[in-house]
């Protein structure tokens, strides 16, 4: 037994450290995500997000005690049923494309090689958890770093009702 805890402790180390870790290539289409219930319009996921600024940035974090990038856009949906991997990349492969100019307030921002994503709140701006030491803050698409590395965007919209693979795990591949 004394093999197993260190085994399962660096598993767990794992776990935590890839919420926004770096991708070489773009993900695979991974499906629509689950919902449990019918989702809030727009407006309720940038009500929810704005709650949480000013809470600590913690890498790996996915709750009011401290969030990661993934971490809060995935805690917001969750609050209106939506299920999302504590991943961007993997946040990316899901729902519909969006273009910069066509982005509505709910929207999900991404940027820098798919390692960084916010929740768009609409005039170009966006609520996110940038890096240790900063707090979940509002920014907008035309600052410098933002301007010049934002990927895309994703409109989570066309949801299906949850089905009996519910609790699938959407950081493994189908």
């Amino acid at each position: 037994m004394t093999g197993v805890r260190p085994c399962l402790l660096g598993l767990a180390v794992l776990f935590v450290l890839a919420g926004c870790a770096s991708v070489t290539e773009r993900p695979a289409d991974l499906g629509r995500p689950q919902i449990a219930t019918p989702p809030r319009p727009a407006s309720g996921i940038v009500e929810i997000a704005r709650k949480y600024v000013g809470v600590p940035y913690r890498w790996g974090g996915s709750s009011p005690s401290g969030f990661d990038c993934s971490g809060l856009v995935r805690y917001v949906y969750a609050q209106v049923g939506v299920e999302l991997p504590h991943n961007a990349a993997k946040q990316y492969a899901l729902g519909a494309p969006v273009t910069r100019e066509d982005l509505r307030p709910g929207d999900i921002v991404f940027f820098d090689r798919l390692r960084h994503n916010g929740i768009y709140i609409g005039d170009g701006r966006f609520i996110h958890a940038r890096q240790t030491g900063k707090r979940v803050a509002i920014a907008g698409l035309d600052e410098g770093w933002y301007a010049t590395r934002f990927v895309g965007a994703r409109r989570i919209e066309s949801l299906q009702p949850v089905s009996a693979d519910r609790d699938r795990d959407y950081d493994q591949e189908p």
